[in-house]
């Protein structure tokens, strides 16, 4: 139940026929506007961080709502899309980029009670369609259409809860890209909106009670007259939501007026008896676990684990027993069983014990457990029993990831889905009793996958370890040190980069390129020592990964400097800043999404707070020194030649706040001394990335693409 606030994001899984093309293209590029920057206005503002001096002349940009700042950003879009109407290739990027998004795409479909609930894409909508029928053969029908809430298809679906029964529906809209949501309440069988409304949700699910009368949701507390928005991100709380009353009426469940910071999750167990609360502080990923029965009497909240010293995520019950997925003792994570009459942590049960693969994720489903691990950052799944013996592995495949299992512990059916970076999700379903799994739903593909091929290679970091990197590539594709390459990164926040499909890798490698995923330390491909290794003090080792990969690339015979784009979003957005301003000299051209580039002043904004537990934070004495010796916004310098650099952002972004990406533009800009350009786009009515509609992203990816490969020198 946990949440993670910073996401890898990218765009959305396609299919289509293009007539690649193999062989790079020498172009022209349009002439570097280095001279016209728009002036940002400037201050004489100096911060004093431990006796040490720190200018910020950019200080202004970080409030958006200024006259000021309201014409810079107007002027920097129009040098940016001015610059990029002038490259002639932008239109076949945008052209392939709508034919492979131009197909049929399936959710894994649930069940609850009578219903099936699945969701499909038929091509080029905006946002995914919710649909139910009654049986695998019944007759589809619309649930929930997002596309007709609003008319450029900004408003989204954030997060879906049904009750047990498949009655009701809770869904909660997001406008804008915003993290900030409101609830509604829909009668499946009408498909008509009931008039609850529940607003001021942020970072928060739904969960019915057994009986469906009553839903549990997370908010902060509405802003006081005068608040700004953005600074109404402390105190999170618990609620209960009685269906058919007014919010007004809503019942506080839990709160912690003594940490600010904290936030909370409820979940109803599968039986109905438990409200289960997910503890956490900022993006740790340690939790506690609290737990309140629901018997109708006056119950107080229990504190089964009561103390931040690792992940604690409840998985499922059985009776008094909560089955838990840790990684206490165990960096690779484990699954326990913990009796609540006898809680005490030696009475702990070890059902499914640490191996050598991480433990990613465990679904109780079929009487038992659905564990799915990372063997070098691919699934692998397999099926245990209820007392945690492995029954037997789920063959898949390929190298590729998995998503679904969602099913009730007694239900004998369950769906997944399947993919891989030339593979668009295929769904299947499982027969939970006999392990066997049959294609449910498969994608018409209009390019040849067979074509292309997934390498994982292994290369040594400036200290030594050794870094696992997918290549994705056309299998005829030939060493030449000069093959265009696109190297994506994240790092982060204990999060894995799996072997997704994407559009992007499609678009990109049919044109004879290499595509170049690096599982750098930070993540979560490897356990949570794999995570220690990237944070705090050691997160330079994130960027020396990166670098490595890149002269890893170049030694190897694909590629060379000149030749390589990096890019990375949110996380991965302060990993091509500290990218680029550690070693410009790596780099042909650079895609900073949504970047965390100011790294001394980030907690004092929206949700930035939640982040000190993986950066640190400047006002710490002890923190400073390594914040500011990578800070992408303070390690510009003067005089420098800094490789083609497309910064990105929304202007409605309230995780990473457009001012990080305002500061680092205007910062490199003015330092900028060679002739590539430093661009920044500044999306409107977009947030940090989630739900934004399909259109808005191929607009997006199709700039991003022209302006890469015009600055590596090819189309």
């Amino acid at each position: 139940m946990r949440i993670v606030f910073l996401l890898a994001l990218g765009l959305s899984a396609c299919a289509g026929s293009h007539a690649a093309q193999d062989v790079p293209v020498k172009t022209s590029l349009p002439s570097a506007p280095r001279r016209a920057y728009p002036s940002a206005e400037k201050s004489a503002v100096v911060d004093d961080y431990h006796g040490q001096k720190v200018a910020d002349p950019f200080r202004g940009l970080e409030d958006p709502s200024t006259p000021s700042t309201r014409a810079w950003i107007d002027a920097e879009n129009k040098l940016t899309f001015d610059y990029l109407g002038k490259i002639a290739g932008r239109k076949k990027w945008e052209d392939r980029l709508t034919e492979l998004n131009d197909y049929e795409r399936y959710g894994s479909p649930m069940r609850r009670g009578r219903w099936y609930f699945y969701s499909h894409n038929d091509g080029l909508q905006n946002q995914a369609v919710l649909y139910k029928m009654v049986g695998l053969d019944g007759k589809p029908e619309v649930l929930l259409d997002p596309n007709t809430l609003s008319k450029d298809g900004t408003v989204a679906v954030s997060e879906k809860s049904f009750t047990d029964d498949g009655s009701k529906l809770a869904y909660s809209l997001s406008a804008a890209g915003s993290d900030w949501t409101e609830w509604h309440v829909r009668d499946v069988a009408t498909g008509k909106d009931l008039p609850d409304v529940v607003k001021w949700s942020k970072f928060s699910g739904a969960s019915f009670t057994k009986d469906g009368s009553s839903f549990f949701y997370s908010r902060y507390p509405e802003p006081k007259a005068g608040t700004a928005l953005e600074d109404a991100n402390f105190f999170h709380q618990l609620w209960l939501h009685k269906l058919g009353t007014d919010q007004s009426q809503d019942e506080l469940v839990f709160e912690d007026k003594d940490h600010k910071t904290r936030g909370f999750g409820g979940a109803v167990t599968d039986d109905g008896k438990y409200l289960v609360i997910s503890v956490w502080e900022g993006t740790d990923r340690r939790t506690r676990l609290y737990y309140k029965e629901l018997d109708g009497r006056a119950r107080k909240v229990v504190r089964l684990i009561d103390t931040f010293d690792a992940a604690y995520g409840f998985i499922g019950s059985r009776g008094s027993t909560f089955f838990v997925q840790t990684d206490l003792d165990a960096p690779r994570g484990k699954l326990v069983a913990i009796d609540l009459k006898r809680p005490d942590r030696r009475n702990w049960k070890e059902l499914i014990p640490e191996a050598a693969d991480k433990l990613e994720l465990v679904h109780h489903v079929g009487k038992g457990f659905v564990t799915v691990r990372l063997h070098r950052a691919s699934a692998a799944v397999a099926f245990h029993d209820e007392q945690g013996h492995k029954v037997r592995d789920l063959p898949l495949p390929g190298i590729g990831s998995v998503d679904g299992f969602d099913a009730r512990p007694d239900e004998t059916e369950t769906f997944f889905s399947f993919s891989s970076f030339t593979t668009p999700a295929q769904i299947y379903r499982l027969d939970l009793s006999s392990g066997a799994s049959s294609l449910f739903r498969q994608p018409k593909l209009r390019f040849d996958p067979t074509l292309y091929e997934t390498q994982q290679v292994t290369y040594r970091s400036k200290d030594g370890t050794e870094i696992p990197m997918f290549l994705v590539m056309k299998k005829s594709l030939t060493k030449t040190g000069e093959v265009p390459t696109y190297l994506y990164g994240y790092g982060g926040f204990n999060i894995s980069l799996d072997p997704e499909f994407s559009s992007k890798v499609i678009a990109w490698v049919e044109r004879g390129y290499i595509y170049a995923q690096p599982s750098l330390r930070g993540g979560g491909e490897f356990g949570e020592a794999w995570h220690q290794a990237g944070m705090f003090e050691h997160k330079q080792n994130v960027f020396d990964d990166f670098a490595a990969a890149a002269q890893w690339l170049a030694k190897s015979g694909y590629t060379r400097a000149g030749k390589i784009a990096i890019s990375g979003r949110s996380n991965g957005g302060l990993l091509v800043g500290a990218s680029i301003t550690q070693h410009p000299e790596l780099f042909g051209a650079a895609l900073a999404g949504v970047g965390v580039m100011d790294m001394l002043r980030f907690h004092r904004f929206t949700i930035g707070h939640a982040w000190v537990s993986e950066y640190g934070n400047a006002d710490d004495e002890k923190s400073f020194p390594s914040l500011r010796a990578y800070s992408p916004l303070h390690n510009v310098k003067t005089g420098t030649s800094y490789p083609s650099t497309l910064i990105v952002t929304g202007d409605h972004d309230d995780r990473v706040v457009p001012a990080h990406s305002f500061k680092f533009a205007a910062t490199m800009q003015e330092a900028q001394s060679g002739p590539a350009p430093v661009l920044i786009r500044i999306d409107v009515a977009s947030g940090h990335g989630a739900g934004k509609p399909l259109r808005k992203q191929i607009e997006e990816t199709s700039d991003s693409f022209a302006f890469l490969a015009h600055a590596l020198g090819v189309e």
